[in-house]
């Protein structure tokens, strides 16, 4: 199969990147990184997830971040709302597109949000119902898609049966996640051949994690089967909860300079993402996740 010629990146550091920090970061700070986000090009940005402060601190005051943004025409603003309290908080808010998440793993989704997949999936239900009133897209997550931390590996068959869930109840893309990060170029092209015979490949996107070292290879691989979205996060903002000291999502920055090597057009400029990156970096005081950033700075 030949290489998709056009390839969208979602953009997820500020909320799955920012929400595993352990300091407070000012609303200030957030709105800053959006901007920063928007004026490189990407044209997808998770902005922030309405959900209890008590269990995520660092999305309070998504809703501040969404009235502060400069939005731009043609760019999504997204946010994470996984149950119907989170949703009608990021109506209020004026987002036009939320998230959902379930999980592939019956541990991992009994350890993360306290019920099995399917009570996960049937939270969903009224979400969706208000989502189609209002006219508000919503995108579907599935977690431990390559493997889980308390299980091990997880059979595609599985993964396939909770993204034709999400993708029946409305989904209109439906993101695939190696939440640990253990998944293959292999076993990628495996997952997305499986998955891909209930849901349209136009209809799915790759969601990876770089603990092993693995993610572009696995992007590699997903464009190999026709995948052209992936999530991605500016300086490989967001560690990796389940495994110590590892890293987390793959950078934005190591994902362009791929795809740009492969003629694959994006929209994005590097040297202004890698700014972006830099910038939230410093504010963070910690090392940049990028490769790609950390050469370019050492080049400086």
């Amino acid at each position: 199969m030949s290489l998709p010629t056009n390839v969208r990146l979602v953009e997820v550091g500020p909320r799955d990147g920012l929400q595993n920090e352990k300091q407070p970061i000012s609303v200030a700070d957030k709105v800053r990184l959006v901007d920063d986000l928007s004026a490189a090009g990407l044209g997808y940005i998770e902005v922030g997830s309405f959900v209890s402060p008590k269990w995520v601190p660092q999305m309070a005051g998504s809703a501040e971040v969404f009235a502060q943004i400069q939005q731009r025409a043609g760019v999504t603003y997204a946010a994470l709302a996984p149950n119907l309290k989170g949703f009608e908080d990021a109506l209020t808010a004026g987002v036009k597109e939320v998230a959902v998440f379930a999980a592939a793993s019956e541990a991992f989704s009994q350890k993360n949000i306290n019920c099995s997949i399917s009570e996960s999936l049937q939270r969903f239900v009224p979400v969706m119902e208000a989502a189609q009133q209002h006219g508000i897209r919503v995108r579907g997550y599935v977690s431990c898609v390559l493997g889980c931390p308390y299980e091990g590996e997880v059979a595609p068959q599985q993964v396939a049966a909770v993204a034709k869930e999400l993708f029946a109840m409305g989904c209109y893309e439906v993101s695939l996640g190696d939440t640990i990060g253990t998944g293959t170029a292999g076993h990628t092209r495996s997952l997305f051949e499986v998955v891909g015979r209930d849901i349209p490949r136009d209809k799915l996107a790759g969601h990876f994690h770089d603990t092993y070292g693995q993610a572009l290879a696995n992007i590699y691989a997903s464009l190999l089967e026709g995948i052209s979205v992936f999530d991605s996060s500016v300086a490989g903002l967001g560690g990796c909860p389940y495994a110590k000291g590892a890293s987390g999502n793959v950078a934005s920055e190591d994902v362009l300079y791929l795809l740009n090597g492969l003629g694959i057009h994006t929209g994005i400029d590097l040297e202004q993402l890698i700014a972006a990156g830099q910038r939230i970096c410093n504010v963070l005081g910690r090392d940049n996740g990028s490769r790609v950033a950390r050469v370019r700075h050492a080049a400086q």
